[in-house]
């Protein structure tokens, strides 16, 4: 069974037309829900659908034509109505495509050359339940086309130097996070000739070109976020103490910050590039940060604004554009380029 047995006007399901019905993936869902733990409500379906209560109605007599083996029972809590599904009736319906395990194999291949070595271990192991679950049948043929389809998308290939991770340290930041435990580490920043012990209350983790533990430095009197590079910590030990996380961290609003995953110090700066009108059929194909606005000026050039920390990841990928890009601002920016655009570029990013 398979959702090409679902007709635009009709649902046939075991041979029979059971239904006229707009939406016959909202059936599938529904039955979906009727197959999790709790079952499902009218409440719910009016609510997960958006319908209104006798179209709630109608869907539950549907799906106990197509599934006879439909349960009815009192909810204990409201002592309401819920309707329950075998989790075996719908699970062909549920089966992934080809196309969604090869994207999973696509996430993991390039988790693989960005994240930790426990993050890699714990997708490959959702991959393997999953299909562990579909028929053997099924199974060999959607593992054959899964295989096809992501021989064509060239295993996410991303070529290039790549940094190098210690297992050791990956699992133990990633147990540090889950359990808000502190993390001592051995590390050794750029300016250092040896490594320097550090105990961090570890808030998250940045994937980029390199990775980045996002923590506070708790030797440090009211010391704030702080960025360490995780292929910088030689050695990681999750401690018994636990800690308070900084009241109204939020990663993703810090990592919005930032130009990329490095921030160096100096705060936020109000940036403005502007791409030669060569180069803005491929700078219209970037999106530099996700506050960035831009404009077209009458000479056919682009002006890209946005708002960031990370003047010095900045220079690093304005590079590649040679001469094809000029920095309005900030100052300290435009004097860090200054003498480094070259015109002898072949092409562009």
């Amino acid at each position: 069974m398979s959702m090409m047995m679902i007709y635009d006007r009709s649902c046939r399901f075991r041979g029979e037309v059971i239904i006229s019905y707009r939406n016959a993936i909202d059936l599938v869902t529904v039955a979906a829900r009727a197959a999790s733990m709790r079952g499902v409500s009218l409440a719910e379906i009016e609510q997960v659908l958006e319908r209104d209560y006798r179209t709630a109605q109608r869907v539950i007599r549907a799906l106990g034509q197509c599934f006879p083996e439909l349960e009815k029972v009192k909810d204990e809590e409201s002592d309401k109505a819920r309707w329950k599904l075998p989790y075996k009736s719908v699970a062909p319906l549920l089966a992934p495509t080809p196309e969604e395990m090869a994207a999973l194999s696509l996430a993991l291949d390039m988790l693989g050359k960005g994240a930790g070595k426990d993050q890699v271990e714990a997708l490959r192991c959702l991959h393997a339940k999953i299909l562990a679950l579909i028929p053997d049948d099924r199974s060999r043929r959607l593992a054959a086309d899964e295989e096809a389809l992501f021989m064509a998308l060239g295993h996410a290939a991303r070529p290039g130097p790549r940094q190098l991770g210690r297992e050791t340290v990956d699992v133990a930041i990633s147990t540090a996070l889950k359990g808000t435990s502190q993390l001592r580490i051995l590390y050794r920043g750029w300016k250092d000739t040896v490594a320097r012990e550090r105990v961090v209350a570890p808030h998250g983790l940045l994937l980029g070109a390199r990775r980045y533990l996002v923590a506070v430095d708790l030797g440090k009197v009211g010391g704030g976020i702080q960025h360490f590079r995780v292929d910088a910590i030689e050695e990681a030990t999750v401690l018994p103490q636990s800690f308070v996380r900084k009241e109204g961290f939020d990663l993703n609003a810090h990592a919005e910050r930032c130009f990329g995953s490095y921030q160096q110090e100096g705060g936020i700066h109000d940036v403005a590039w502007r791409f030669a009108p060569k180069a803005v059929r491929w700078a219209e194909g970037f999106l530099f940060h996700p506050s960035q606005t831009t404009e077209r000026e009458p000479d056919g050039s682009l002006v890209v604004r946005f708002r960031a920390a990370g003047l010095l990841e900045m220079c690093w990928h304005l590079y590649m554009w040679g001469d094809a890009v000029e920095v309005i601002s900030p100052p300290e920016l435009v004097q860090m380029v200054a003498a480094h655009q070259r015109s002898d570029f072949p092409s562009m990013p």
